[in-house]
C-alpha cells in the first residue's frame, strides 16, 4: 500500500428532493479491493457516477489518483476504468475490435495496441473468442470482455459497478478469479455489489452503506467480530422466559428475536456453551425444539447495523447521467 489513491469527504447528491447519497466520507488505499456492500437504491452506484465523472458533483469533495473529480475531470477518466451494471458492449462488434476501438479513443501508440489487446483476451480467458461477435458471448463472457476493456488503458483504479449481477454462481466465483488477478496485478479495485458472499470473498476492507449513508467500515473479519464468537438460534416453548435466562450468563453479548426463535451471541466457543444453556432451560421446565450454531456472517453484519435484511427492491433513482456510456 502507498497511501490513498481515492480520498472522499462530505460528498452528497440530491435528485430533487431525494437524497441519494447523503454525506458520505471514506478513502481507498492504492492497490485494495474495497467494496460498496448495499441493497439496490442504497446510493452505490450514484457515488460511482459521481467518482467516475458521469455525474456532477453537487456537494462534498472527492479525489481520484491525486486528481480532483471537480476540477480535473479529463485526469480522473485517464486513471481510471469503470464495468457498469448493464453491458455496453456494440453487439455487432468482435472482441477484438471492441479492445482495439477502445484503446484508439484513448490515443493508445499503434504500436502498443495489438500486443494489449493480446494480453488482455488471454488474461480474461477469451483468445478463442477474439473474431466472435458480441452478441455471441454467454453473459459470464461479456462480463469479461468489458473487464478486459477497462483495463485497456492500464488505470490506477478499476470500478465494478455490480459486476456479476445476473450470473449463475460458477460464473460469478470465476469472475472473482478474475477480479483478484487484477488487483494481485497492481490495479486498486472499487466494488459495488448487493451480494454478501461477494464483498466477503473479495473485499479488504468494505462499507456497508443504506439509504445514501455509510453505516460501517471494516474488513470482514473486524465487522464479524463485533457480533462475537458465535451465533446459536434457538426455538422454545417460551423465548421471553429463556431470554430473561440467558441474558444473566456472563458469555452472553446478546439475545434478539428472530422469526419464531432467538438469536444468542456469545463472546466464548458456542460447541462449549450450547449444552449448557440447554441444560439451564431444562431445568427451568423450557424445551428447546430447534438448535442452529454458526460463525457470524456478512449478512447477521447487514442485520445487526441496519436493523434487518439485505432488501432487494430494484436500482436505485437515477440522474441523465446513468447512460450506457462506453467503456469509462
Amino acid at each position: 500500500m502507498s497511501g490513498h489513491i481515492i480520498e472522499v469527504e462530505g460528498l452528497r447528491h440530491r435528485y430533487n428532493d431525494f437524497a441519494a447519497v447523503d454525506g458520505i466520507s471514506f478513502t481507498v488505499d492504492e492497490g485494495e479491493i474495497f467494496s460498496f456492500l448495499g441493497p439496490n437504491g442504497a446510493g452505490k452506484s450514484t457515488a460511482i457516477n459521481v467518482l467516475t465523472t458521469l455525474l456532477k458533483l453537487q456537494e462534498g469533495s472527492a479525489r481520484i489518483a491525486g486528481y480532483d473529480v471537480a476540477r480535473s475531470p479529463e485526469k480522473v477518466r485517464a486513471s481510471i476504468g469503470i464495468v457498469f451494471q448493464e453491458v455496453t458492449l456494440d453487439r455487432d462488434m468482435t472482441c477484438g475490435e471492441i479492445l482495439k476501438f477502445h484503446g484508439m479513443l484513448y490515443e493508445m501508440p499503434r504500436e502498443k495496441l495489438k500486443s494489449r489487446v493480446d494480453e488482455l483476451l488471454e488474461l480474461v480467458q477469451l483468445e478463442s473468442k477474439r473474431d466472435t461477435l458480441t452478441k455471441h458471448l454467454s453473459g459470464g463472457m461479456k462480463r469479461r470482455l468489458e473487464i478486459a476493456r477497462g483495463l485497456m488503458t492500464r488505470p490506477r483504479v478499476l470500478f465494478l459497478d455490480e459486476p456479476t449481477i445476473g450470473l449463475d454462481p460458477q460464473t460469478r466465483m470465476r469472475m472473482w478469479d478474475y477480479i483478484k488477478e487484477v488487483n494481485e496485478e497492481g490495479t486498486t479495485i472499487f466494488l459495488t455489489t448487493h451480494y454478501m458472499d461477494e464483498a466477503d470473498q473479495l473485499s479488504d476492507r468494505i462499507s456497508i452503506i443504506d439509504f445514501g449513508k455509510i453505516i460501517t467500515t471494516g474488513r470482514s473479519w473486524e465487522l464479524k467480530n463485533i457480533l462475537g464468537k458465535d451465533l446459536i438460534y434457538l426455538e422454545t416453548t417460551d423465548n421471553t422466559a429463556t431470554t430473561r435466562l440467558l441474558d444473566g450468563m456472563g458469555s452472553v453479548k446478546s439475545v434478539t428475536p428472530k422469526g419464531k426463535g432467538l438469536v444468542i451471541t456469545v463472546t466464548e466457543d458456542g460447541t462449549k456453551l450450547l449444552p449448557r444453556f440447554i441444560e439451564e432451560l431444562r431445568t427451568t421446565g423450557i424445551q428447546v425444539s430447534t438448535v442452529n450454531l454458526k460463525k457470524p456472517s456478512m449478512d447477521d453484519v447487514f442485520v445487526h447495523f441496519t436493523g434487518r435484511e439485505l432488501r432487494d427492491e430494484g436500482g436505485e433513482r437515477s440522474g441523465p447521467a446513468r447512460t450506457r456510456a462506453g467503456g469509462r
